[in-house]
């Protein structure tokens, strides 16, 4: 299994495309089973000419996926680089042999009804669970569905791996790039299933930190939290508030969130057990809160505080994490999908997440975007997040 990735600056397309695949090929140095390409927003007038010029360059590719980004991530000179704002092209190459690689295109109104059974969700990616899948998703913001594909995939393919992001770089429907092989679409979802003797391993970096002390849900209605331990949600966070350093007081004005946890048996909590969720509002006539996601009596929640250098230490553990628990395995390439939120737009300077990933793991050839979402698992669901780093290492079994 080998990979590379390069990435270009160049403002002519034709120049650009010719720059990565001339580069990316000779790092490869055997023919592609598997390409993604990631286009900066820059170049959105001319998505459609994308794929004609890389298949021109690139005969011999066997599947290719990518979409367009508000931001590009890629490997220049065995660094890894963010370029935000600026015409910038990345493309990695996969050689993977023993791996099959079913590429697909799903439109919203082609997902399987909520209560359908499995084998609705089976029949729409042509992939048998028997094969232990794992999928690289790449979504329109505006009309994807992507929520329901999620749980679907979760639903058919216990066990499986999921990771992408949502295209960015136009707040307008109809002018995201979403590339398949020979096609440009413009909405839904394009992406890859992936079996065989491949492993996607993943770091989910929320950049969070709790706050206080979790609380049990007693009432709720959908997203809106009614009590919190018998006591109005609104009560709870004042007391919580006053209670914290001037600093963090000034923080809660502008970045506070709400972690729910996953495991509900789970009693020492720690970084990786809070699905993060933004706190879309409060009632104080009833004390409620509103929650970005659903939620029910029995859960519990903590709350919680971002910022750049929760962010980084937030990143750093969980990297430390990876490279505790997989000392033993060699991984040969990596994703970034990243929130238009981060980058230098959180830490004030750039390639901030990418370096420190090549700190722990270097010379690990890596692509990836900036975008309006990212997709990655959590206590083992997956979720769509907001402000977060999710990054994909492939590895052999």
């Amino acid at each position: 299994m080998q990979w590379a990735n390069a990435v270009s600056t160049r403002a002519s397309l034709e120049a650009a495309v010719a720059e990565v695949v001339d580069k990316a090929s000779a790092l490869l140095q055997s023919p592609a089973d598997l390409g993604l390409v990631f286009i900066s927003a820059a170049f959105t007038s001319e998505y459609p000419r994308l794929l004609p010029l890389l298949q021109e360059k690139l005969r011999n590719i066997k599947v290719l996926i990518g979409c367009g980004g508000g931001g590009i991530i890629g490997t220049n000179q065995h660094a890894v680089q963010e370029f935000e704002g600026v015409p910038a092209l990345s493309l990695s190459l996969a050689q993977l042999p023993g791996v099959t690689v079913t590429p697909f295109h799903i439109a919203a109104e082609q997902l399987p009804d909520p209560d359908s059974p499995p084998k609705a969700w089976v029949d729409l990616f042509g992939v048998s669970p028997a094969e232990q899948p794992q999928f690289i998703l790449l979504s329109d913001p505006f009309s994807s569905g992507v929520n329901d594909l999620l749980q679907g995939i979760d639903y058919a393919y216990p066990g499986s791996i999921t990771v992408g992001g949502l295209a960015s770089g136009s707040q307008t429907p109809g002018r995201i790039g979403l590339f398949c092989n020979d096609k440009l679409y413009r909405s839904g979802t394009v992406g890859v299933a992936l079996s065989g003797n491949i492993v996607l391993d993943t770091i989910v970096a929320q950049g969070c930190r709790p706050i206080g002390e979790p609380y049990r849900v007693s009432a709720s209605e959908r997203n809106i939290l009614l009590a919190l331990e018998e006591q109005p949600p609104l009560e709870v966070l004042r007391d919580l508030i006053s209670s914290l350093s001037d600093a963090d007081r000034q923080l809660a004005e502008h970045s506070l969130f709400i972690g729910v946890v996953r495991d509900e048996f789970k009693q020492n909590l720690e970084h990786g057990d809070f699905l993060i969720r933004n706190l879309l509002g409060v009632d104080p006539k009833v004390g409620a809160i509103a929650v970005a996601d659903l939620v029910r009596p029995g859960q519990r929640i903590q709350f919680h505080l971002r910022d750049a250098e929760t962010s980084a230490d937030d990143l750093e553990w969980l990297l430390q994490r990876y490279q505790q628990t997989h000392s033993h395995v060699s991984p040969t390439g990596a994703l970034m999908f990243s929130c238009l939120g981060r980058g230098e737009m959180l830490y004030g300077k750039p390639n901030f997440d990418s370096q420190l990933f090549s700190s722990y793991m270097p010379n690990i050839p890596m692509g990836g975007f900036f975008g309006n979402g990212e997709i990655g698992p959590v206590g083992g669901s997956t979720f769509l997040h907001g402000y977060t780093s999710v990054f994909a290492i492939c590895r052999q079994p």
